[in-house]
């Protein structure tokens, strides 16, 4: 069965919204992050994210190319979950709706690579209600946004689980990468 890996920046007081408009970091980029990227993105054979996610990523990466990131993520197959997206122009991309979990759980279920999902949301949620999701990394940005968010990574009536630190990389401009495994999750 193909495992479930959701990558998701997050901050010291637990923003991820909105990565791409954070202040960048007063330090040289670390070529470890971008290994790093470019490792979880040859591991999986398809994207999963949510509309907002979809929103954010459509409009740029099929701009890019000549990269091992762009090349892959544009050329995998992309699935979204939404209601209201009917026609996506980002290449290999389909629109999931219905019995999500069910059709994320068949989609698991088929040969193949990893399934990366960027972004933690309702998706995300969505996930870990149906006991889908099997690796959480966290790429924490040591740095404080200050602002009032309606998406936290975790909400006060999260599904119940347990992960295991399996990893974690120090980089040089002070993230952390912190890979868990899923170990237990109770479905409500």
């Amino acid at each position: 069965m193909r495992r479930l890996i959701n990558s998701t920046y997050i901050t010291l007081d637990g923003v991820i919204e909105g990565p791409h408009l954070w202040p960048r970091l007063d330090a040289t980029a670390d070529d470890r992050a971008a290994a790093m990227q470019i490792d979880l993105i040859m591991a999986c054979d398809a994207v999963l994210m949510g509309r907002r996610t979809y929103d954010v990523f459509a409009p740029v990466w099929p701009t890019r190319s000549g990269d091992p990131l762009s090349d892959r993520i544009n050329a995998i197959p992309k699935y979204v979950v939404s209601k209201t997206l009917k026609n996506p122009a980002w290449a290999n991309t389909t629109v999931v709706v219905g019995d999500v979990g069910d059709k994320i759980k068949k989609l698991k279920e088929q040969d193949g690579l990893n399934i990366v999902q960027y972004g933690f949301g309702s998706v995300s949620k969505l996930l870990m209600e149906h006991g889908l999701l099997d690796e959480l990394r966290l790429w924490l940005y040591p740095q404080t946004i200050g602002l009032s968010q309606l998406d936290q990574l975790f909400s006060a009536n999260a599904t119940q689980a347990q992960f295991r630190l399996a990893e974690s990389t120090t980089l040089s401009n002070g993230i952390i990468v912190l890979r868990y495994q899923v170990i237990a999750m109770r479905m409500g």
